[in-house]
Order: structure tokens, then C-alpha cells, then sequence
């Protein structure tokens, strides 16, 4: 079949999957209120697939149970062993659903006995108009390690060639820690070398954001401005690159949370939630 000057992708999808992600900083500060919070501005964002970062689990309780219920997002999936805030609890990264989740999974990403390594948590969601292959990703931290951030980046991008074929969305969500022009990100978006043949991703906040620089670690958040960093876009919805019917195309892409709840701002981040074509 040639290729089609109008229509590269065939007729275009014109349903949408809604995807969000929130690094909700664990349990720290009132997280009681801020908990509150979360769920009041997540529920207006009504997402079909959320990914939380520093999510929180102990023995009885945990926080995609939490939301889950609240939010109708019955289906989730928890990887992660670093200490929480509360003693005895972990701290992670979750994939929550509205629809089923088939396969799962979990990757350490970069070394993990280095101090400042990433984590990447797969759920296979089974949606009404098939798959959509969505990864959660915490990278490191640290200002100065952009290094240790690339070869995360090269972790996860083998995984994703590994589990997530060619023939559904598939989404890469998370806290990067990491801004858009930094290394590790390009090598996402395909503006330097890929981290694994074939796997680049559109950034949906450049192709569906409102223009402005949508900055989610920023001083105007109270709970942000005392650690003294500047203004970032550091958490990123990502979605590889249109499959047939531009599956998988952001169509629109917002900040979440930027405004107080009663008073209290829900978490140190901005989330960032995104429609895709489905």
C-alpha cells in the first residue's frame, strides 16, 4: 500500500484515553488535608490510567487502595522498596486503572546500589478499545546526575522494546526529574541518540500544552520553595510515537493541582494529565 499524503495513519482516532501523573510526595507535611486534596483535584481530572509517584504502601493500607475507591480506578499495580515517610511503609511508584491490567511488571532502572537509582512499573491495560501499555518512572533525583539519569533512560527504553509491541499506545509517565532540554530527555524525544532502536516519544506537554513553560517543581508552590531549586518541568506524560489511526497522539495536556484545595496545596509537584488519542 503507498503511502497517503492526507491520511499517513489512516483516518484519524477521534477517542481519547485521559492520562495523569502526580509525584503526591508520600506522607509528608498534612498529608491528611493534602490527601484530601489530591483526591478532590483527581477526580475532576476523571484520568483512565494514573500513575503516582512517592505513592505509599504499608502492611494494612496503601495509597492506590486509597485512591483507587475514591476515584473509580479499581485495577493497580505498586513497585517499590525505598523507606517512607512513615516508618515501616514504602515508598514508590503506582499504576492505577480504570479498565483491567493484564501483565505487570517492575525494572530497577540504573545501578541500584548507587544511591540515586530509578524505578519503572508496567501494567498492561486492557481498555474497551484494546491495549494501552503504560509505565510508571521515577528517575533519580539528584541535580548533578545526569549521567546516572541516561543510563535509567537506557534501562527503560529497553524495557519498553521488550514488552510493548508496536500495535497499541503505549505511555511513559512519571517523575523524570529532568527538565526537556536536559540529555535524558531528548534522548526520549529523539533529539539525540535513543536509548533502544525504534523507541522515541512525543513530549505531550509540547504538543497539547498551553504554551506556557508548565513548569511542575515551581516557586509559587509553598511546599516547593524552601528547597531553593528553580523553576522546572521535570514530571512528563510521554507517549511513543502514533501507531495506526494516530493511537497514541496527545490531543490535549494540563497541570493538575496548581491551585489550593481548602486552602492547602496537595502535593511539592505539579501532576501533569494528558488525552491521547485512543
Amino acid at each position: 500500500m503507498g503511502y497517503d499524503i492526507e491520511e499517513p495513519y489512516g483516518p484519524l482516532i477521534e477517542t481519547t484515553c485521559r492520562v495523569a501523573t502526580w509525584n503526591v510526595w508520600d506522607r509528608y507535611g498534612p498529608y491528611k488535608e493534602r490527601e484530601a486534596a489530591i483526591i478532590e483535584v483527581l477526580r475532576d481530572a476523571a484520568p483512565d490510567v494514573l500513575v503516582l509517584v512517592e505513592a505509599w504502601e504499608d502492611e494494612d493500607d496503601s495509597l492506590a487502595a486509597r485512591l483507587g475507591e475514591a476515584l473509580g480506578l479499581p485495577h493497580a499495580v505498586f513497585g517499590g522498596s525505598g523507606a517512607g515517610a512513615v516508618p515501616g511503609a514504602r515508598s514508590g511508584v503506582a499504576v492505577l486503572s480504570r479498565w483491567p491490567q493484564g501483565r505487570t511488571g517492575e525494572r530497577p532502572l540504573g545501578d541500584p546500589a548507587g544511591g540515586d537509582g530509578g524505578l519503572a512499573v508496567y501494567a498492561e491495560v486492557q481498555g474497551p478499545r484494546g491495549a494501552v501499555h503504560a509505565f510508571g518512572v521515577a528517575l533519580g533525583y539528584k541535580l548533578g546526575h545526569s549521567g546516572q539519569r541516561q543510563q535509567q533512560v537506557r534501562d527503560l527504553t529497553a524495557y519498553v522494546r521488550e514488552t510493548a509491541g508496536r500495535d497499541a499506545p503505549a505511555v511513559v509517565a512519571g517523575d523524570f526529574n529532568a527538565d526537556p532540554d536536559s540529555d535524558e530527555i531528548r534522548m526520549l524525544t529523539g533529539r539525540a541518540a535513543v536509548g533502544a532502536p525504534g523507541v522515541v516519544f512525543y513530549d505531550a506537554w509540547e504538543m497539547a500544552g498551553d504554551g506556557t513553560p508548565g513548569h511542575t517543581w515551581s516557586n509559587a508552590n509553598p511546599w516547593t520553595r524552601p528547597v531553593l531549586w528553580p523553576d522546572r518541568r521535570i514530571d512528563h506524560v510521554f507517549s511513543a510515537w502514533p501507531r495506526a489511526g494516530g493511537a497514541g497522539h496527545p490531543v490535549h495536556c494540563a497541570l493538575l493541582g496548581a491551585e489550593p484545595v481548602n486552602g492547602v496545596v496537595a502535593s511539592d509537584h505539579y501532576g501533569v494529565l494528558a488525552d491521547l488519542r485512543y
